[in-house]
């Protein structure tokens, strides 16, 4: 770990408020004395989990019914990333869009129109496993790039104006046969805002999922086989009223399948349903899925992967990275880790997707209640009690 101060330091032993309640301030004075990094003057203002911000609990779950890890703090990323700003105020110039994002969009949208036509009217269009196959590694491989450009689209990443981001997220939706774009978009901004907040993160695995999953290895199979249909579940559940961009959506995606099936025909349009259900399932460009939040180490709640796979999909890997600057696009993302490699070298990251995948349907510690929970109470408390120190 690099370190500079005893603040950082101190980190190292960041498990002492492990098993204390940290909502208590005695707890915090208590430790801040004997570490003697902050001073008595800020002891009820300073987040003990400064300037890393890795968390003070164990990933061994302490929630009723192991329905999650709870925490009694606020997610992270904005402190985090407030520290950095304040250490390097030029990451600021990383900020902006990538216009190459929509040139990548049209180009992969018009390949897997053509390879829908392929499949649907080659000579091997009555072999099953031809159709499996190409849906799984040409198809599966084009959706997971589609996702990681909704999820540019969703943060304004590629055009200046939200309209256009609109356009091309509805574009690239095109041949994934159910509406997504705008939904994500909705939903994924409201889990950056609420990370890991009961009822109001879409991305926490539903009540539901956890219980019938549980750490069955054969369950945790088909979980992850059929994790975008539990994706949109997840927002289904939160009953909220759909936007009007949300039915336009619908209503286009509807229109455009019926167009697709009579202009290639129902193998085609099986080969971009295939295609969609193991993009954002079994297949190692989704296991960014798993990876992003579920929990492998005591204090840390994302994660990033730094894999050769990252090329392909738009280093969509680099996901502490995002969190903490959601502000900056795929192609800046490198460069924002050459800039402060003190933060994110020192936490727990992944190198292969495909043996993430494997670990977690074998391990029976790895379930889908491997994720950080916090109160809407803990989350504003950990925001308003508990603040960065400035720069010295």
């Amino acid at each position: 770990m690099n370190t500079s101060g005893e603040s950082l330091k101190n980190l190292v032993n960041h498990n002492r408020l492990q098993k204390a309640n940290i909502e208590d301030p005695n707890a915090v004075k208590s430790w801040t004395k004997k570490s003697g990094v902050i001073p008595m003057s800020q002891q009820k203002k300073i987040d003990p989990r400064h300037p890393l911000y890795i968390g003070l609990w164990s990933k061994k779950s302490n929630s009723p019914e192991d329905k999650g890890i709870y925490d009694f703090m606020d997610e992270p990323h904005q402190k985090r990333k407030k520290v950095m700003l304040q250490k390097y105020p030029h990451i600021k110039a990383l900020y902006g869009n990538q216009p190459l994002t929509a040139l990548i969009a049209f180009l992969l949208v018009l390949t897997q129109l053509y390879l829908a036509y392929i499949v649907g009217n080659s000579s091997l269009k009555n072999s099953r496993i031809f159709l499996f196959a190409s849906s799984y590694f040409l198809g599966g491989t084009i959706v997971g790039i589609y996702g990681v450009i909704l999820h540019e689209a969703a943060h304004g990443l590629i055009f200046k104006k939200l309209m256009y981001n609109r356009l091309i997220a509805l574009f690239t939706n095109l041949p994934m046969v159910v509406p997504i774009a705008m939904s994500f978009r909705r939903y994924h901004l409201e889990h950056h805002q609420y990370q890991g907040v009961v009822g109001a993160d879409p991305d926490l695995p539903i009540e539901l999922e956890v219980k019938l999953v549980g750490n069955n290895p054969i369950l945790k199979f088909f979980w992850v086989l059929f994790y975008g249909p539990m994706y949109m579940a997840r927002g289904a559940a939160l009953k909220k009223k759909p936007t009007f961009w949300e039915v336009f959506n619908l209503i286009y995606i509807i229109f455009a399948d019926v167009i697709l099936v009579f202009l290639l025909g129902w193998r085609a349009f099986g080969y971009l349903s295939l295609s969609v259900l193991f993009g954002y399932g079994i297949h190692p460009g989704a296991a960014h899925f798993i990876q992003e939040h579920y929990i492998s180490v005591n204090g840390q709640e994302t994660y990033s992967y730094y894999g050769v796979l990252n090329y392909l999909y738009m280093n969509i890997g680099y996901h502490n990275e995002h969190h903490d600057f959601p502000q900056i696009p795929w192609t800046q993302m490198k460069t924002l880790y050459k800039i402060a490699p003190e933060f994110y070298e020192p936490l727990y990251s992944y190198n292969s997707w495909v043996w993430l995948i494997i670990d977690f349907i074998t391990n029976k510690d790895f379930t889908p209640a491997s994720r950080l929970i916090r109160s809407q109470k803990s989350h504003i408390n950990g925001r308003t009690l508990y603040k960065v120190p400035d720069l010295e």
